[in-house]
């Protein structure tokens, strides 16, 4: 296996991270790469991450949340009650992957097309190095290896349902970031994601010969009109200082040449900033569909489905990333940048605790990490990831390290 490329501007000063863990690091995100597996159906991830950590010596590794881990890493140093979780999401996309890596995906249709192959490597490579110098601090880190961020039933909130940040004081999470320079990590407080949520639509009129459509009601005509329609809820309804994003994403109908359709179903996704724009969006994309099925003599039947919440990043918990980051990989390598319009469910942790979500810079041209996220060939820098587990180790140990009894 050839070894990722240490980043030029790395502090030299940051705590020592074993070389041993990083290859294995690389290695575990490659096999992981290879063998993607879609959200709520991680079984073969779950085998291997476990003996991987297994293999480190640590000990009671738990299943949670249908296909994920969670391993508590219990510091045996200075006496400390605190008590922080760290999130790596590890399922995949369906999407074939056209990368061109050599170690890409085998299962056909799917691919690690978000990074959470590297999240979880970054998460392995966390609780590995702080299983083997736990005498360093106190306090709890608590690792959860979680499944279902791209689907629904989400992971995220069935780790909030299981309790497991019931005892815990606060979360932090890391996400590769491939619109910013390799090895940089960037991060703000406020709201940092935005909410996320489903619709599914049926549009039905009446088929009819496509030598006579005015015999019938052209179901595919309404629909496209409903997407052009939904476009202005945002470009002309919405001020552009108020987070909406609406996307159709599929739109399915007719199964013939000389047949005009007869149903069609469309499906999307709606992404807000705040729960006023939420409502409204909601309200609006009804009204629009159902305006469009009237003035077409078509019936619609619209399901929207409440998502994830947006992500709000603590500024505290803020505060404690751009300090460890400057410390563990120098000043000149960290960015306060305001968030993206990206959903994740790590907005159920923040909801529960004081939470920071931040970003991991993989865009290096010299090795094609330029697509964006859920793109066929997106790529990750694998070079940029020491500095991922340098700033998340510093956190929890600079978090670990702070005042008794914070309080849950």
């Amino acid at each position: 296996m050839s070894k990722p490329d240490r980043p030029s501007s790395a502090s030299d000063t940051a705590a020592d991270i074993d070389g041993g863990i990083l290859d294995r690091m690389i290695e575990i995100r490659r096999h992981l790469h290879r063998h993607p597996e879609l959200s709520n159906r991680e079984a073969g991830t779950q085998r291997y991450l476990r003996e991987m950590l297994a293999s480190e010596g640590i000990a009671d590794i738990r299943d949670v949340a249908g296909y994920g881990l969670a391993v508590d890493i219990i510091g045996t140093g200075r006496s400390s009650n605190r008590k922080l979780a760290i999130r790596a999401d590890i399922d995949a996309l369906p999407i074939e992957e056209e990368s061109g890596v050599d170690y890409a995906s085998e299962n056909p249709g799917v691919m690690h097309a978000c990074g959470h192959d590297a999240h979880a490597a970054m998460g392995f490579a966390v609780a590995a190095h702080l299983h083997r110098s736990r005498e360093s601090f106190g306090g709890t880190v608590r690792l959860i290896f979680q499944p279902a961020e791209e689907d629904e039933p989400s992971g995220g909130k069935r780790v909030v349902e299981e309790g497991l940040l019931d005892d815990v004081d606060a979360a932090i999470c890391v996400h590769v970031d491939p619109y910013t320079l390799s090895g940089k990590v960037a991060v703000g407080s406020g709201p940092y994601t935005l909410a996320c949520d489903t619709f599914d639509v049926l549009v039905t009129g009446s088929a009819a010969h496509a030598a006579k459509p005015y015999e019938g009601v052209d179901a595919l005509t309404v629909a496209c009109s409903m997407v052009s329609e939904l476009q202005k809820i945002v470009s002309r309804e919405t001020d552009p200082y108020d987070p909406l994003v609406i996307s159709v994403t599929a739109i399915n109908g007719g199964n013939a040449y000389n047949v005009t359709a007869g149903k069609v179903a469309l499906k999307g996704t709606i992404r807000s900033g705040n729960d006023a724009t939420r409502e409204r969006a909601w309200r609006r994309v009804r009204e629009v569909l159902e305006g469009v099925a009237v003035s077409h003599s078509a019936k619609v039947k619209v399901d929207i489905h409440r998502g994830e919440p947006g992500v709000v990043n603590d500024v505290e918990m803020a505060e404690l990333i751009l300090a460890s980051a400057k410390g563990s990989i120098g000043a000149d390598n960290v960015l306060t940048m305001p968030g993206w319009s990206i959903a994740d469910d790590f907005g159920y942790y923040s909801e529960k605790r004081p939470s920071v979500y931040f970003r991991l810079g993989i865009r290096n041209e010299e090795v094609g990490s330029v697509y964006p996220l859920h793109h066929s060939r997106f790529r990750v820098d694998e070079a940029a990831l020491k500095n991922g587990v340098l700033t998340l180790v510093s956190a929890a140990t600079m978090y670990l390290a702070g005042q008794e009894n914070p309080g849950v």
